[in-house]
């Protein structure tokens, strides 16, 4: 009987010590499919930087036809990436997103354009064609335009706007003058397919005066009201920080652990080291602190889109210091 109670104790103990450090559970989900644009959250748990904050993190991959706010706000995540375009969009709209971390200091989106039509400065996009993705990738472009007095609806004097797959297609079969492209991804993409840099012309958004903030962390705001919440995803962030700390230090390895979590195998080596290499030029000088000035020249380039503004007003309640203070 005595061997029995002692062993009892023992079980009992033992479940309390795994209570103790059972990990608490977090979905991120991502703005777009497994690639290096995403390495931080990937090396942070490949390398057990989330395990060491007590997390279980679970990576959701993106893809054309997943809108992270409406993945956050149907409860299939906890925290998002996306652009904070886009971010500041859907909060007009009524999705009360905020962002709590800025891993990304550049913007890495342009336009890029065959030499050969003759476009030479943005004045020349009149009566031309332009590739332009949507889901919430239009909204800088549509400050742009605005910025420039140039009308969307093809209409003299204006563009017509071609609703871009995520891919460069119509540069290629020149069904668009210029497309979207990141520096990190489809400007390579037109380059493997057999148009030479020295035939390009590329517009990047951030020499253009409408440069805003791509890849932040939103949450729900109502969350943040919650301690315990505030708590775990400081923790997220810290180690979420550490995997693009490592990523920049050690591109090759990053690059090969996105290799290894791309379930799809659509992926190939060269492309995402490379990826790596400019993605880590984005990310550089950043700690995961949104700068208020960031923050305030995306709002102004995203108020300035003429007739028909991406948002209507300043947005309140918008970003906090909160969690990444925790995290420091």
């Amino acid at each position: 009987m005595k061997k029995l109670l002692l062993t009892a104790t023992a079980i009992g103990l033992g479940l309390s010590g795994a209570l103790a450090h059972a990990k608490d559970d977090l979905t991120l989900q991502l703005k777009w499919v497994t690639q290096a644009q995403f390495a931080g959250y990937y090396v942070a748990k490949d390398k057990g930087f989330y395990d060491e904050e007590d997390l279980n993190v679970t990576i959701k991959p993106g893809g054309p036809d997943i809108a992270p706010p409406q993945v956050i706000v149907g409860g299939g995540a906890d925290v998002i990436v996306d652009w904070m375009p886009s971010a500041l969009a859907s909060r007009e709209k009524g999705v009360p997103l905020v962002n709590i971390a800025q891993p990304f200091k550049r913007s890495g989106m342009m336009l890029t354009c065959r030499k050969e039509t003759g476009i030479k400065g943005p004045e020349d996009f009149a009566d031309r064609t332009l590739g332009v993705w949507f889901f919430g990738n239009e909204y800088p472009f549509l400050s742009w335009m605005g910025k420039l007095g140039m009308a969307t609806d093809g209409s003299a004097g204006g563009v017509t706007v071609l609703k871009q797959g995520f891919n460069v297609d119509p540069i290629l079969q020149k069904q668009a003058d210029c497309i979207s492209t990141m520096t990190y991804n489809e400007y390579w993409q037109v380059i493997d397919a057999g148009i030479p840099a020295d035939e390009l012309i590329v517009f990047p958004y951030a020499d253009q005066g409408v440069s805003t903030m791509e890849d932040g962390l939103y949450v729900l705001e109502k969350n943040l009201a919650d301690d315990a919440f505030v708590d775990k995803m400081a923790r997220f962030v810290r180690a979420s920080m550490k995997g693009w700390e490592y990523a920049r230090e050690n591109p090759d390895d990053a690059a090969d652990i996105v290799l290894e979590n791309d379930a799809s195998g659509a992926q190939t080596e060269k492309h995402q080291r490379r990826m790596m290499g400019e993605i880590n030029k984005l990310t550089e000088g950043s700690n995961g602190k949104l700068d208020p000035a960031d923050y305030e020249r995306t709002v102004e380039t995203l108020l300035s889109g003429g007739s028909d503004p991406v948002i209507t007003k300043a947005p309140e309640g918008a970003w906090t210091h909160a969690v990444i203070d925790k995290a420091m």
